[in-house]
């Protein structure tokens, strides 16, 4: 987690409650529905101890059991509403909560995926989720029992008020009286639950990092026997956000007995006070009773506005995280009139290519060559030359500084990016593969490619072999990054992937670099027949794969040092020349040992 994690901002900040409130404009009718209900629902609970100071003062003073079977039963139709009219209010706020969560986590999703690699590149993918899942539920509380009930709390105190400003004027006033030490009670605790909230966020996004990198980690720990030390520095870490916990506890135990007390003493003023006027005879019993009773009533919203504080102060944390997720428009962009890609022949060209990841800092300079129609151009060199860098432009991942990429003549920025994919199938070195099926892994769920098109495509790769003797065959259940299947395995439902799409160009990334020599020959043999009538762009690590490509060109420092083929680019005696003879050393070495 990052430092974002581990700042509050506003208890309540306007501008984000505004934009946390457009969610809920879908869902109005629910919202004034439920506002309604509140103030229904907070009038029948005042009501009860009115009724009370009728039962006892207008029926049993006076005897009158009929009277008193009818206010009863009064008390007993009004309990019954309130109950009724409580599940309808908790059902459809709950029910608006969950619809706006579903939005608010759709639109979130849908926004991320829009998002340029480079964002990925900067970005934990544990902050992400923390987004979609964690601060998304923490609007749940705001949007299910936060907002709308506030009302519910407000309605009760204000027909309290005037429940009991009707009944006793004087009596009023005596009962409120503690409402200053309650006011600045509460001041008191809103601002230490605030720091208290604060350290428990703190180190909550210590605690959740340490977890996610060492998990992540977890054979380097265990490579090195770092078991006992990492458990001593996570116990430290987790004794400080108990600690942080256990503050925020505290304030909790003074504020919630702060508030029995004022309430108590409030009861024993009106004793004291009402029970003076009952025995002059300024006062009915019944009045003093339903006061004891509006007493213990108003103090209990007061304690329930205290969480909401809460409820309020960890959504607008949350939302000024996820906004700023939202409002992150790191893209690359399409054109606003795209170009129309038609019958697609293959052909593509950098033109004097420069790019960068970080401003001012090429990993590619001066980029340019041509690709024809049906060729295989193999690029090589050391790590960091740049090869993959020429991959995630064609693609469009990033957007090139200068120059120009193009695709059968036109540049590739004045086409949608999505349609210019859709020709495009790459296989990279790290397969990344889904959890589900294989089959779903090889058709990605696409209704246009059938089952015997996925089957078709891994014969052709010789991935059928393997999956045959699946117990379930192409149904066969992928656990999470394919924990169960080999690396080989992974890599040829790759490449069936790649062609189940009838790609016109189709990409490898270092495809073979992690695949054992049995599996090389046989993908081999594939690759064959799967380069012919296509463009191929083949990045590769092992030059003894690449020696049949129609061009081979020498990346070294960002730059095109060297373009030819296998035999051509020998003779030279230059760069590729070094790298396979230090390959050639290699492989001899290895068989001699």
């Amino acid at each position: 987690m990052g430092q974002e994690d581990e700042i509050l901002g506003k208890a309540y900040d306007s501008k984000l409650m505004k934009r946390l409130l457009s969610y809920v404009k879908p869902y109005k009718k629910y919202v004034v529905l439920a506002i309604f209900l509140n103030i229904i629902v907070a009038a029948l609970g005042p009501v009860r101890p009115y009724l009370t100071m009728i039962a006892i003062d207008d029926y049993i003073a006076a005897k009158d059991y009929e009277g008193l079977l009818m206010i009863s039963a009064i008390l007993v139709a009004s309990l019954i509403l309130q109950a009724i009219i409580q599940y309808v209010l908790t059902y459809y706020t709950q029910y608006m909560g969950q619809k706006i969560i579903y939005d608010l986590r759709i639109k979130i999703f849908s926004h991320v995926q829009k998002l340029a690699l480079k964002y990925f590149d900067k970005t934990p993918i544990g902050r992400i989720v923390t987004r979609v899942t964690n601060d998304v539920e923490a609007l749940d509380d705001l949007f299910s029992s936060g907002i709308v009930m506030v009302f519910s709390d407000v309605f009760i105190i204000f027909w309290i008020f005037i429940f009991m400003f009707i009944m006793d004027w004087d009596l009023s006033l005596v009962t409120l009286s503690v409402l200053p030490v309650l006011i600045y009670a509460t001041f008191r605790f809103r601002k230490k639950v605030r720091d208290a909230y604060r350290d428990v966020r703190f180190h909550l996004a210590r605690l959740n990092s340490y977890m996610q990198e060492h998990i992540t980690g977890m054979n380097v720990v265990q490579t090195f026997t770092k078991e006992q030390e990492e458990l001593e520095q996570f116990n430290g870490i987790n004794s400080d956000h108990r600690t942080a916990h256990i503050h925020s506890v505290f304030y909790y135990a003074i504020f919630f007995p702060t508030v029995e007390l004022l309430s108590s003493i409030a009861i024993a003023l009106i004793i004291w006070y009402g029970g003076g006027e009952v025995v002059s005879g300024f006062m009915t019993v019944g009045v003093l009773f339903a006061f004891i009773q509006y007493t213990e009533m108003f103090f209990r919203p007061i304690r329930d506005l205290s969480e909401k504080y809460n409820i309020m102060q960890t959504a607008m944390a949350s939302s000024e995280r996820i906004f700023k997720l939202l409002d992150n428009d790191t893209r690359v962009q399409n054109p606003e009139n795209p170009e129309v890609l038609q019958d697609v022949k293959g052909e593509i060209e950098f033109k004097n290519v420069w790019f960068a990841y970080n401003p001012g800092d090429y990993v590619l300079k001066d980029i340019s060559f041509k690709i024809k129609p049906g060729e295989t151009v193999a690029i090589v060199g050391a790590t960091g030359a740049g090869k993959t860098s020429i991959i995630n432009l064609f693609t469009r991942f990033y957007d090139i500084e200068k120059g120009g990429i193009f695709i059968d003549g036109q540049n590739i920025k004045d086409v949608d990016k999505h349609e210019l994919r859709k020709h495009i199938s790459t296989v990279l070195q790290d397969v990344f593969l889904f959890s589900g099926t294989i089959k779903s892994n090889i058709n990605l769920d696409n209704d246009k490619i059938t089952d015997e098109m996925a089957v078709e495509a891994a014969k052709t790769v010789g991935a059928h072999k393997f999956i045959s003797e699946l117990p379930h065959q192409y149904d066969e259940e992928v656990k999470e990054k394919g924990a169960t299947l080999s690396v080989g395995q992974k890599q040829l439902i790759s490449f069936a992937r790649a062609l189940a799409y009838n790609p016109q160009i189709l990409i490898l990334d270092e495809a073979t670099s992690s695949i054992d020599t049995e599996t090389e020959t046989l993908i081999q043999h594939a690759i064959e027949k799967l380069l012919v009538g296509r463009t191929s762009i083949v990045i590769a690590h092992r030059l003894s794969t690449i020696q049949n490509a129609d061009k081979i060109i020498v990346m070294h420092k960002g730059e095109i040092r060297e373009v030819g083929t296998h035999q051509e680019l020998l003779a030279e005696k230059g760069i590729y020349y070094k790298l396979y003879q230090l390959q050639y050393k290699d492989q001899e070495m290895t068989i001699k040992g």
